[in-house]
């Protein structure tokens, strides 16, 4: 693995513990399915992102603006960040979210101001895959030398799929024991291993 120069981060799970119930709301509204119970804001999320892939449909904002102002962040994402960007790594906000709701989310807790970009929904005109594609390119990303960090299934290979590094975020140790059989490039349990993960890379 080359040493590594930006990271993509999705909120969803990976800076935040998201609830479940906005993104089956969301999905029961738009394409009038029954709710599927979860215990995971991040499958019940990428569920929703395959269930509209290709679809040009905008997302009730109550609800997504719901599913941002409940999250919980993780304790360690400020400082994990600020280290990240002493090391000179560049950060990056990539989500299927909307941008607006993106940007809601950055400025709750309080980290706006380490990420030099922000891809959405809407200004990368599409879900999964697209949002990563338009950052790499808008920013002139070298994809062996970025991270996207993850902690679904979908999200690996959505990261093969563009040619960056996955990093799998360990947050059910079942979960995660299945889902390193797919093969990412690190692991980790916590943000504060991430500068650890770069350090060892370089």
């Amino acid at each position: 693995m080359q040493p590594i120069e930006a990271i993509l981060l999705e909120p969803v799970g990976c800076l935040a513990e998201f609830s479940p119930e906005p993104f089956q709301e969301i999905a029961a509204r738009l394409l009038n399915r029954r709710k599927q119970p979860s215990k995971s804001g991040s499958r019940s999320y990428w569920h929703l992102l395959n269930l509209i892939e290709g679809c040009p449909t905008e997302w009730p904002a109550g609800l997504e603006l719901q599913a941002v102002n409940t999250a919980e962040a993780y304790d360690d994402v400020q400082p994990a960040l600020a280290e990240l960007k002493q090391l000179g790594i560049r950060l990056l906000l990539t989500s299927s979210l909307s941008t607006s709701a993106l940007k809601c989310f950055a400025n709750r807790i309080a980290v706006p101001e380490f990420f030099e970009a922000t891809w959405g929904r809407d200004n990368s005109a599409g879900v999964k895959a697209l949002p990563l594609r338009r950052a790499l390119h808008s920013s002139s990303l070298k994809p062996e030398r970025t991270v996207f960090l993850t902690d679904t299934a979908e999200g690996l290979e959505v990261a093969r799929s563009v040619g960056v590094n996955a990093v799998l975020m360990m947050n059910d140790p079942d979960e995660a024991k299945r889902l390193a059989l797919r093969g990412p490039a690190g692991g980790i349990v916590s943000l504060h291993e991430l500068p650890d993960f770069v350090r060892l890379v370089r």
